[in-house]
């Protein structure tokens, strides 16, 4: 079995094939790497191999990376059987990404970066002073217009373990010192069945940013792991459930999810062009099933580039799916089509070439609806047509 480490070893000539999705390898891959779907790449192999022979000389070793080391063990068999010297890294990406965390840790630590409470302070600067206006303010003017919080408050901040959550918990902490009235504040952690990797990347943030993360642990993945359709919607309500019980049972009234701006209209416009309707992902919302339980969203305003930037500047790294089944996970879809939200990031990046106010006005189309100019719209109270009452005007 090869490992990212000896693919560095292997002083020669080689290549690295990335065979996730697009989409992903595009957020991030091996320095150097070159992608080639691995649906795609089976489909050319078995169908035109010249296709792969004219690019790929037989010489030269490749090296297959993928989520987990199934598919390019797959991949690995076939290029085998055709004449390449070809090796599966073994763990995917999964393993590529804690061998890099932990890569960080020392690098950091032998260069006397990773010091405690100073670089606890330097990340807690960077938000209200680099970040000040487009992370800061708004988070607090989400705060502040949406009345997210009150005297008294005590809200579950949910932690996922990727960058959203996790600045999101260093927000609040930042907030919690500016506090005008008193809240508290739990740093909540569902494991919900993670890989053992992913488990102790989030534990090992958590800890490098000193947020205090209190952890509960349940089987959803592994409830939801033989069913075949809508997996990842289910698994996304359970997982929901879990938190709200977890929240009430340690006295909270308030839940925190990291969604940013880029989720809401995101939501949007996938209710619109897949579900037929107008309704978007709201700032705080009552919980239908636990009396006096909220959901607030304080992200609402910020803008997702702005959270990689803030990411980025510090060094950070975290988990970008904490799914322990990722290569069937549709929301991840690694091995399907391209997944609905993957779908519209695409478009909306296509009308932000033509049009670079875009997001901002779906945003605004939600703040801007007019009843008189819509054919039909639904309340608590029912159903409204723009025929009743229509001659009485």
């Amino acid at each position: 079995m090869k490992t990212i480490i000896d693919y560095q070893n292997d002083e020669r000539e080689k290549v690295l094939l990335d065979v996730r999705d697009k989409q992903e390898f595009e957020k991030e891959t091996y320095p150097g790497a070159k992608n080639w779907y691995w649906e795609e790449l089976i489909k050319v192999l078995e169908e035109t191999p010249d296709e792969f022979t004219q690019q790929f000389d037989k010489s030269i070793p490749i090296y297959l990376l993928c989520y987990t080391g199934l598919h390019s063990d797959d991949l690995a068999d076939i290029l085998e059987e055709m004449g390449y010297e070809v090796y599966s890294l073994y763990g995917g990406w999964g393993a590529y990404m804690k061998w890099k965390f932990e890569n960080y840790v020392k690098e950091a630590q032998a260069e006397n970066e990773f010091t405690g409470e100073e670089r606890v302070k330097e990340i807690e600067r960077s938000i209200v002073k680099k970040f000040r206006k487009p992370i800061w303010r708004k988070f607090t003017q989400a705060l502040n217009e949406y009345d997210l919080i009150q005297d008294g408050d005590k809200i579950a901040v949910c932690i996922s373990g990727g960058k959203d959550s996790m600045l999101m918990a260093k927000l609040f902490q930042e907030m919690q010192r500016h506090q005008k009235f008193p809240f508290e504040l739990v740093f909540l952690v569902m494991d919900p069945g993670y890989s053992h990797e992913n488990r102790n990347i989030i534990e090992k943030n958590a800890a490098s940013m000193s947020i205090p993360i209190t952890v509960f642990e349940s089987d959803i993945f592994q409830s939801v792991y033989n069913v075949d359709k809508n997996a990842c919607y289910l698994c996304a309500r359970m997982r929901r459930g879990h938190l709200y019980s977890k929240a009430k049972a340690l006295g909270c009234n308030k839940i925190a999810l990291g969604h940013h701006f880029d989720d809401v209209i995101e939501t949007i416009l996938m209710s619109m062009l897949y579900g037929g309707q107008v309704r978007t992902m709201m700032p705080k919302l009552h919980s239908d099933n636990f009396e006096g339980m909220e959901i607030i969203r304080p992200m609402y305003l910020i803008r997702e580039d702005d959270i990689k930037h803030w990411r980025d500047y510090n060094g950070l790294h975290f988990i970008q799916c904490a799914c322990r089944f990722t290569d069937t996970c549709t929301t991840c879809n690694p091995t399907g089509p391209v997944s609905k939200r993957q779908e519209i990031k695409h478009l909306i990046a296509d009308l932000k070439k033509v049009n670079p106010q875009v997001e901002m006005n779906i945003f605004r189309s939600i703040e801007n609806v007019d009843l008189n100019a819509v054919i039909q719209y639904k309340d608590k109270n029912g159903i409204h047509n723009f025929l009743d009452g229509y001659d009485e005007l």
